[in-house]
């Protein structure tokens, strides 16, 4: 079964920097578009950043000038360098593929498409003042 799994995530001041991973053993991130979402307690999970398959980025209003995505298709990373990170930045980070990944199942070497998009369970990011 693939999976996402998320990772960087961490408690922090203010003003620091922290830089999240997704992973996948068997999604192809190149094959498709990847979005890093958020969700605070008591709140509605948001998409913060994407990148397209052709490498597109798009950034929430409250990620742009301090967030950054990023693809490294030699690992199949897809990072979000996140800098002077606020309160208000606290909250569950998620990384999502899709839909229309190519994925392989463990072991097998037959490429599938996956029709919905691939969740991760997140990473929390704990950010005070």
């Amino acid at each position: 079964q693939v999976q996402l799994v998320e990772s960087g995530g961490g408690s922090v001041q203010t003003g620091d920097s922290l830089k999240l991973s997704c992973a996948s053993s068997g999604v192809i991130f190149s094959t498709c578009g990847v979005g890093w979402y958020r969700q605070a307690p008591g709140k509605e999970r948001v998409l913060q950043s994407s990148i397209s398959r052709d490498d597109a980025t798009t950034y929430a209003d409250s990620a742009k000038g301090r967030f950054t995505i990023s693809r490294d298709k030699a690992e199949n990373i897809v990072h979000l360098q996140m800098d002077n990170l606020k309160t208000e930045d606290t909250a569950v980070y998620c990384c999502a593929a899709g839909p229309g990944c190519t994925y392989y199942n463990h072991g097998s070497i037959v490429a599938r498409t996956a029709l919905d998009k691939v969740w991760g369970h997140g990473t929390q990011v704990t950010v005070s003042s």
